[in-house]
């Protein structure tokens, strides 16, 4: 135990090492190219933040409109029938559009219900699930400059459902229903 106690801590160090003893070797810059890597980091993270604030705006009219709302309580019976709880309906449909809501929601969830209890381990499990397909490709797509994102979109969200339907046969099978 002791030994992987070290090798956690020592593993950056090492795999640092490795890449400078790696461009050494191959005569690569390594701190010249660790610089450049610097600046084309900070230019992509400016051309984010438009996008960002775009997203970050949109996700707060689609929240404060009721549209958010409207959509859960059009599911939360459709769910409550199919045994379940309507308590992660919410976490399930904002996921895909913002990480932070949907931790902030699984946070509450697990505060409320426990770490133990069948909603606080299906909330865990669906976070872990998921993605935030919008997020994701509005930041992303944006700072590369992709405009078609179609597909993209669909597949991101076909994904985030795979996730939800997983969560919920995955700790249903483990754990049991609520």
């Amino acid at each position: 135990m002791e030994i992987i106690n070290w090798l956690s801590l020592a593993m950056i160090p090492i795999i640092i090492a490795g890449i400078l003893l790696y461009g050494t070797i191959k005569k690569v810059p390594t701190y010249e190219s660790f610089v450049e890597g610097g600046k084309e980091g900070i230019e992509i993270a400016f051309s984010i933040i438009p996008y960002l604030v775009g997203m970050l705006v949109a996700i707060t009219v689609f929240r404060s409109s009721g549209a958010l709302d409207f959509i859960m309580d059009l599911l939360k019976p459709a769910f409550s029938a199919i045994g379940i709880p309507a308590e992660v309906v919410p976490l399930a449909l904002i996921r895909p559009i913002s990480g932070t809501a949907a931790l902030g929601m699984t946070t509450d969830l697990i505060a409320v219900y426990g770490p133990d209890s069948f909603i606080g381990r299906l909330a865990s499990v669906m976070q872990g699930s998921t993605d935030t397909t919008l997020y994701v490709l509005t930041v992303y797509f944006g700072a590369v400059g992709i405009k078609k994102m179609g597909d993209a979109l669909k597949v991101g969200l076909l994904a985030d459902l795979i996730g939800v339907v997983a969560s919920i046969i995955i700790v249903t099978l483990l754990f049991g229903s609520a």
